[in-house]
């Protein structure tokens, strides 16, 4: 196996009710967990990952990365949004892509 750069894209972080699937730092789907359906409506869809916070006895600590434990943190505009705890991650199935918000092109 090579190493070096990661060049997989798609992620896949499962909170207590909700999977979040990202293309890069992009929120693409979102699947709740209960119902195994595909949300077409989110606040967190197609809004980038700002990043992840850790939350302590002090606060929220900021993380450069998420990690079990921590909540992510999307931009919202005024109304920024943060999930409950992550409880796993890793890459999504191939089933999933299809229901992946189609990827925006650079003008």
């Amino acid at each position: 196996m090579k190493s070096g750069m990661e060049r997989r894209r798609n992620r896949l972080f499962v909170t207590q009710n909700t999977e979040y699937h990202l293309r890069g730092r992009e929120c693409v789907a979102i699947r709740d967990l209960w119902s195994g359906r595909w949300l077409r409506e989110h606040p967190a869809l197609g809004r980038r990952l700002f990043g992840a916070v850790l939350p302590t006895e002090k606060g929220l600590e900021p993380l450069s990365e998420p990690k079990s434990g921590c909540l992510l943190w999307f931009e919202n505009g005024d109304n920024d949004i943060l999930t409950s705890k992550i409880a796993a991650f890793g890459r999504p199935p191939k089933t999933a892509l299809r229901h992946y918000l189609p990827e925006r092109r650079a003008i």
